[in-house]
């Protein structure tokens, strides 16, 4: 029996014991994750800053702050949460009761990425503790100093029998989807997220997906242009662009294209010095092939800021570029890394077009103050969530769920939407048998003209 199949033996047995199930069991886990992070913080730092060079700022409020924030949240509103939800019952079950019970799902699988390593392995693992699960997590090699930081960390606190940590590259993620899982949870790619959904379905297992995609960034005419480019240029080269929902394009109005431009270089100038790779803070792209890759996007369009690079740090300085080409290959997939492509539009109508004509991005960003503009761009778009006005701050309103739609995923976290991920809902109609109605038995005889006034 392999190391995997052990792990998942023992959760299986411990979930069988319903202990998990146990609102003060979910409540001790959650607040020994919250010391863990807080009595840990310096090695995640540290970890973070080894693996893709965050500043201690960045690191702590992209990661530990954002998996704080979910614990805390959860803590707050996890007795509600769990308690059995009335429904209303239609008069035609007369003297009944309806209610949905919450259950775990059981064991379940969390996959994560390299961009945020902590975040993103944890702010699931918060939906799962919550909603009363056994997890196993297999964070990305990508990042090594915080996967074996997060195997040492979560190994020391928990017994494996109900959080474990399985680290390893491509064999360990195809040893455990070969498993049986009841739930698994996905951040990555669109490529590798097809692999997983293949997988998933072998076992008929429920998947959530949280993918990407070229998330799309309108400037018109009657934005703030200076505070524009502000938000944007934090948005988009946070974490030197490896941020899945980034803004990957700018549409900007013909109109003002030349002054947006002029106020993005003036903000990257701004933040990260006149030469940015000599900047401490700015993060370093993950490994040499991604950065590879993105120094041959650099030929697809017409470079006016940036452009700088250096093998040996693996840093990219933010790039502004002018693409005039849709089909371009920087156009084709998600940059993901410090490259922002800028093209124009004339009309609304035309861009919500284009953007409509490709996958579904992840995120979607308008900056206006034209009420009728987002109104109809709200309308007539379709993405997985976005700003109006700013970018990327949707992901820290854990009141808000965060998901894609279409290529940029499927289901949602974050907040009580985590909980009820994790969560399989059951709908239990209680009858009293005080009284017993003999509209629905046979011999039916007349009884069709009662029902229509029953059911309608």
């Amino acid at each position: 029996m392999s190391d995997i199949q052990t792990i998942l033996q023992a959760q299986r047995s411990f979930y069988n014991t319903g202990r998990t199930k146990d609102l003060t069991f979910r409540i001790t886990q959650l607040k020994k994750l919250k010391a863990l992070l807080k009595e840990n913080e310096y090695d995640i730092l540290a970890a973070l800053k080894s693996d893709l060079n965050k500043s201690p700022f960045e690191a702590y409020e992209t990661e530990i702050g954002m998996v704080l924030g979910e614990i805390d949240y959860a803590l707050k509103h996890l007795a509600e949460w769990t308690k059995p939800k009335r429904i209303r019952t239609p008069i035609m079950h007369f003297l009944s009761s309806s209610r949905i019970y919450t259950e775990p799902y059981g064991v379940v699988l969390i996959m994560s990425p390299w961009n945020y390593p902590v975040q993103l392995t944890l702010s699931p693992l918060v939906g799962a503790i919550a909603a009363g699960n056994c997890s196993v997590l297999k964070p990305s090699e990508y990042s090594p100093h915080t996967a074996a930081l997060l195997e040492r960390l979560l190994s020391g606190a928990y017994h494996r029998g109900y959080i474990s940590v399985i680290r390893g590259g491509r064999t360990a993620n195809q040893a455990l989807l070969d498993q049986k899982f009841d739930y698994i949870f996905f951040t990555g790619s669109v490529p590798v997220g097809k692999v997983v959904m293949e997988a998933a379905s072998k076992h008929l297992t429920p998947v959530t997906l949280e993918l990407g995609g070229k998330s799309p960034c309108l400037v018109d005419s009657t934005a703030d242009i200076d505070l524009a480019a502000k938000r944007i240029v934090w948005g988009k080269f946070l974490n030197a662009g490896q941020t899945c929902v980034a803004p990957d394009y700018i549409l900007a109005e013909r109109s003002i294209k030349t002054q947006l431009i002029h106020a993005l270089a003036k903000y990257i100038h701004s933040f990260y010095g006149a030469d940015p790779l000599a900047c401490q803070d700015y993060p370093r792209i993950i490994s040499e092939k991604h950065y590879r890759r993105l120094l041959e996007l650099l030929d697809s369009g017409t470079v006016i800021e940036g452009g700088q690079h250096d093998p040996a740090s693996l840093r990219i300085a933010p790039t502004l570029l002018t693409v005039t080409d849709w089909d371009s290959p920087i156009m084709q997939e998600e940059i993901f890394g410090p490259l922002l492509p800028v093209l124009e539009y004339d009309r609304l109508k035309s861009a919500i077009a284009l953007i409509n004509s490709r996958p579904k991005p992840l995120a979607f960003y308008y900056f206006t103050t034209d009420k009728r503009r987002e109104a109809y761009a709200l309308r007539t778009a379709s993405f997985g969530g976005g700003c109006i006005n700013d970018t990327i701050i949707h992901l820290s309103n854990p009141n808000l769920m965060f998901g894609g739609v279409g290529e940029s995923g499927m289901g949602q976290y974050h907040g009580y939407e985590s909980f009820l991920t994790f969560s399989h809902r059951k709908s239990v109609i209680r009858k009293s048998n005080a009284i017993d109605i003999p509209l629905r038995y046979p011999p039916f005889k007349d009884h069709l003209k009662l029902l229509r006034l029953f059911m309608h």
